[in-house]
């Protein structure tokens, strides 16, 4: 039991996930690593739907019952098309210079492209259309959502081209969207947050004003955390090529300290306004994050 335990884990390890090449294996692995966990958790049973049919209900046009279906079962199944998925959601990447920071194996941008190359491949599996935008100071590429299968390979194919690159606006970009976004939807974001957490808020509030769900998965290093630099060192902004020459021990008590600020007001501005927030770091497995997905889709469809 140890061993099966270990197996399907490290599919979700990000340090694991960092070894593959191909961001379709990536995507294939971590979610079905997440799926056998998942009837292994407290979750066993969690509604995990991948059918591309449903049930014949009264009022249904009999032209779209599958006869094939019925022969094998001898039950009456329609296909399920497009129009009628469960979900429409868009993937917001930040893929401003500050993601490309790492102080590890992996940066917070590759963080971000595996978390939504593997939750794009549950929601299509799913039937959910998904849709991909990518951006820094301004939206870099716009993949409107969709619900076909062979989506799913232009949607990874742009995440495995994606850099860090320029500066943020976080703020700009999230109202652009919003006034763009006719359809109401679950809006999902990867971003580091680094930005005026004011600005970022009032972005975030114009989703929900347009009556989007949005979940917010708050990516940082460990190291931008805690702080747990040993040595005189020379820091960088990315964004902006400043540089700080310091010895980190004598301003880590207070750089912590700040940082729990900054992270409190999201956590607190975001439970008020009613979108989910979710603090990770580029050193936890992926499955926290699938999870999220799942309970707030099934908390969306009731």
């Amino acid at each position: 039991m140890a061993k099966e335990v270990q197996d399907y884990r490290r599919f979700l390890q990000p340090e694991t996930v960092s070894k593959l090449a191909n961001m379709n294996l990536v995507a294939r692995l971590v979610v079905e690593g997440f799926i056998t966990g998942l009837h292994k958790s407290p979750y066993h049973g969690f509604s995990v739907e991948f059918a591309e049919h449903r049930q014949y209900m009264p009022g249904d046009d009999t032209r779209h019952i599958d006869w094939k279906v019925y022969a094998k079962t001898d039950r009456y199944y329609v296909k399920q098309f497009e129009e009628e998925t469960n979900l429409k959601s868009y993937l917001l990447v930040d893929a401003s210079a500050s993601m490309g920071f790492t102080s590890h194996t992996l940066s917070k941008l590759q963080y971000a492209t595996y978390l939504a190359a593997g939750l794009s491949y549950l929601m299509l599996k799913q039937r959910d259309s998904v849709g991909l935008i990518t951006f820094d100071q301004k939206i870099r590429k716009f993949l409107p959502p969709r619900s076909v299968k062979t989506y799913l390979s232009l949607i990874l194919q742009e995440l495995q081209r994606t850099k860090s690159r320029s500066k943020t606006n976080i703020s700009k970009t999230f109202h652009q969207l919003a006034e763009s976004m006719h359809r109401r939807g679950l809006v999902i974001i990867f971003s580091d947050l680094l930005d005026d957490p004011h600005k970022v808020m009032a972005g975030l509030k114009h989703f929900r004003h347009k009556k989007h769900e949005v979940i917010v998965f708050h990516i940082l290093d460990p190291f931008e955390r805690n702080f747990d630099f040993t040595r005189d060192a020379v820091f960088q902004d990315m964004e902006t090529g400043e540089k700080l020459a310091t010895q980190p021990w004598h301003i880590r008590g207070e750089y912590r300290k700040l940082m729990s600020e900054f992270i409190d007001t999201y956590k607190k501005q975001c439970r008020e306004n009613r979108i989910d927030y979710v603090l990770m770091d580029t050193s936890e497995d992926f499955d926290r994050a699938l999870l999220q997905y799942l309970l707030k889709r099934k908390r969306i469809n009731g």
